[in-house]
């Protein structure tokens, strides 16, 4: 998990299917800036032509005003059946604008093809683009703080950062929020109310980022609880971070003083969290020109967990909780559930020392 003030941060903007770039090695862009774009297949509609028309399968081509592959337009006739020397006509109208797919024999049916439905797919964050893969996408790269989240809702949104609390512990209620907030990203401190999530959709702000909600307010906000599956696809109006877990949590120091210090600056928020296999965290990308010295920890992370590295606890009962590693025991311990496991001992910002499976504990790069 990463809490940087400064970092090189890279994304990678693909198409879902192959497509044209928009843009060429070099170009400087602002992450409303459309990179690649694609035509997707538009929804296959079944026509039961044979049932309408009062024919047998084998019967439909030659009832057909149109031919595969001919786009028409909705009510267009598709086909046409007359009886008794012309005295009754029956028609198919086209249910939809789109193209002509399969006319089948076998079944009687038609298959149209709606309109192609067009993708566009931006930058998401300013700066440079350093890579083009063609037909495929583009890497953006920019230069800004980086901090990862816990969990999130909500997908990738832009806006001016505000920070509505004096400290990192401060709750985020809903008189502080105004109508002035509509397309921004307000940063609380320890908890987010239910009454202030709400207020905030309805003022139109892009974003919410907080220390911690209460699970229950959360899934009462969401209508739904809280899957294992891939979030960031809801249609909430707004986009949650939560950085540190569910309950009152304080935010991290570092994180709500690189907050402060970025008060009023542009800011990419993505809420996409996968909990399980494969992780994936919500994110924030604070681009900044400056250039900050930090502790390299990249050596220290590769070789895994050592006395004093910055760690956060991700099961209960410690869940969300920071601190530090004290000691790592050579000596596989037994936990509740009666398997033995290799373990840690960690100070926690509130001065307790716990013993904690390693397995339950993420390093946090700094």
């Amino acid at each position: 998990m990463k809490i940087k003030e400064s970092m090189a941060v890279s994304k990678f903007r693909r198409l879902p299917i192959p497509g044209e770039v928009l843009v060429k090695m070099g170009d400087e862009i602002r992450p409303d800036t459309i990179v690649a774009e694609t035509l997707l297949p538009g929804d296959p509609v079944i026509v039961p032509a044979m049932m309408k028309l009062g024919i047998t399968p084998e019967g439909l081509p030659s009832c057909m005003l149109v031919n595969v592959g001919d786009h028409v337009n909705e009510g267009e006739i598709l086909a046409r059946y007359s009886m008794f020397f012309g005295l009754i006509n029956r028609e198919l109208p086209s249910p939809i604008s789109g193209t002509v797919e399969v006319v089948s024999e076998l079944t009687g049916q038609l298959i149209m093809r709606g309109k192609d439905i067009p993708v566009r797919v931006d930058a998401y964050i300013p700066g440079k683009i350093i890579e083009v893969v063609p037909e495929e996408g583009v890497v953006v790269e920019t230069t800004g703080a980086f901090i990862q989240g816990i969990f999130g809702i909500g997908g990738e949104r832009q806006g001016k950062l505000r920070v509505a609390v004096e400290g990192p512990g401060s709750p985020l209620t809903s008189e502080l929020f105004s109508s002035e907030d509509k397309g921004k990203v307000i940063i609380g401190g320890g908890l987010l109310t239910l009454d202030a999530l709400r207020k905030a959709v309805d003022l139109g702000v892009s974003g919410i980022i907080v220390g911690g909600i209460d699970s229950g307010d959360l899934m009462e906000f969401m209508g739904a609880g809280i899957g294992v599956a891939i979030t960031g696809e809801e249609e909430y109006g707004i986009t949650l971070i939560i950085t540190e877990g569910f309950g009152d949590m304080a935010m991290h120091n570092k994180t709500f003083s690189i907050f402060k210090k970025y008060d009023g600056s542009d800011v990419s928020i993505n809420g996409s969290t996968q909990i399980r296999a494969g992780v994936i965290r919500p994110e924030v990308v604070i681009p900044h020109s400056e250039s900050i010295e930090e502790a390299d920890d990249d050596t220290a992370i590769s070789a895994g967990m050592v006395p004093g590295t910055p760690i956060r606890i991700i099961r209960n009962p410690y869940f969300g909780a920071i601190g530090e590693v004290l000691s790592l025991p050579v000596e596989l311990q037994v936990v509740e559930t009666g398997s033995k496991v290799r373990v840690l001992e960690a100070l926690l910002e509130d001065g307790r020392k716990v013993i904690v499976p390693r397995a339950n504990v993420e390093i946090i790069e700094e």
